[in-house]
């Protein structure tokens, strides 16, 4: 009876443990966060207990599949256990999350934003935070830019790339490096400016982002509201100026383009045969990628897209993101604390930044980075320099508020009939802006 007794009270102690135990992990204060990058999905796993063994708050991060990120959160933000940091995907994203998003303006983590402009603002408010930054513009090789401008032959009074401000000066240089080539060992100024169907995103997505930027920057629109389901593409000859300095100056024929790939332009620049590309940072591991690769590192350089827009002399790199962070305004305020207080961890803390800057490979838009904590290639480092500039304005992309992607496709359409000599210029315009309406208002 004695033993019996002795394994009933076992019995009962160890229920008490066992509740006493969930009633702990019940009352543990953790952080949810829903995670857009799938391939990141192992390193925040890592950076969830480092940050558990310093603070003893948990970070539960959940990672959404490849291309189902709206989806999964339109699924977890309805439960009782919320995400308290969600993304979204830039002013477009916020219109339709806004009622989730708490104002972050007094928070910590906006605080620490070298430029409050690439924030997402509503009236006086601020709901997304940009989290890791990417820049593209017009890649040049510096040590064929040298030689041509030691070149006794050349018929522009420029002496380097900083001379280059404008459009004007750019297509002339571009124009007398033409001129030159055979002399300066390229086939062609410019790369390949790809036009295969599904490879144009650089020229309907990136080098329209630059006249879109304007339109909307000059007639005040709010990136917000609907103002942005119409455009008057009032740009659109300056975007003409930029992409036939691109096809008239290029390694290949005009009539060609359609067969070429991003892939083949990057190859084109890697290997010598041009001087210049437009791309972004993201370029400097296909560059570093390619067999036989001829150009130096610290020759790899950044210069803006100059179109002759009005005041383009202080534009510098298009530098932006499609990545914001939010924390759900719908949460207690003890949990939304919590949410920011982590974010301020990551971006602050040496342990956090090592992360951020060496398994997250992000650029990050914070003060709290100094120049040597960035990711350990030549792009990027252009990128954080350009950021850091006074004396230049970033711009913005405003290409996540491009419509869809039957716009980009048929806008792609377009471009490349008009390089074929298929298609007039004001028919390219008007497709454009009748497209980006119509499909507004799907």
């Amino acid at each position: 009876m004695k033993i019996k007794l002795t394994a009933f009270l076992t019995l009962i102690l160890t229920i008490v443990m066992l509740l006493c135990s969930c009633m702990g992990q019940n009352n543990e204060k953790s952080v949810y966060y829903l995670n857009f990058k799938p391939e990141v999905a192992e390193v925040y796993e890592r950076i969830a207990n480092d940050y558990y063994n310093e603070t003893g708050i948990r970070l539960n991060v959940v990672t959404a599949a490849s291309n189902t990120y709206e989806q999964t959160l339109k699924s977890e933000i309805a439960k009782a256990d919320a995400p308290a940091i969600f993304q979204i995907n830039g002013p477009r994203g916020y219109a339709s999350w806004k009622d989730y998003c708490a104002d972050l303006s007094n928070s910590k983590i906006y605080g620490l934003l070298s430029d409050k402009n690439l924030a997402i603002r509503d009236g006086d408010g601020v709901y997304g935070i940009p989290y890791v930054v990417e820049g593209y513009g017009i890649i040049y090789n510096d040590s064929i830019m040298q030689k041509y401008f030691d070149s006794p032959d050349k018929q522009v009074d420029v002496s380097s790339v900083d001379d280059i401000n404008s459009f004007a000066i750019l297509s002339s240089v571009v124009t007398d490096m033409t001129r030159l080539k055979d002399s300066l060992g390229i086939d062609g100024v410019f790369a390949s400016t790809s036009l295969k169907p599904g490879e144009d995103w650089r020229w309907t997505t990136h080098l329209a982002n630059i006249p879109i930027y304007y339109e909307f920057k000059n007639n005040d629109i709010d990136l917000t509201g609907d103002q942005t389901r119409e455009i008057e593409f009032m740009y659109a000859d300056n975007f003409r100026n930029i992409f036939d300095l691109y096809i008239n100056n290029s390694v290949t024929d005009p009539k060609l383009l359609g067969s070429k790939q991003v892939a083949d332009s990057m190859a084109e620049f890697a290997l010598g045969r041009c001087a210049m590309v437009q791309n972004g940072n993201w370029a400097w591991s296909q560059i570093a990628g390619v067999a036989g690769n001829t150009v130096d590192e610290n020759d790899i350089k950044f210069m803006p897209i100059y179109m002759g827009v009005e005041g383009e002399e202080k534009q510098g790199l298009c530098i932006g993101t499609e990545n914001y962070l939010a924390i759900n305004k719908n949460l207690t305020a003890e949990k939304r604390e919590l949410a920011e207080n982590f974010l301020f961890w990551l971006f602050t803390s040496e342990k956090g930044k090592r992360y951020v800057t060496q398994e997250l490979d992000f650029i990050t838009p914070f003060t709290s980075f100094d120049s040597a904590e960035v990711p350990d290639d030549p792009l990027a480092r252009e990128v954080v320099e350009y950021m850091n500039r006074g004396d230049v304005f970033s711009v913005d992309w405003n290409f996540t508020l491009f419509p869809s992607q039957t716009f980009k496709d048929n806008f792609g359409s377009s471009l490349l009939a008009y390089a074929q000599g298929t298609k007039p210029w004001n028919e390219v315009r008007d497709s454009v802006i009748s497209d980006w309406k119509k499909e507004s208002s799907r």
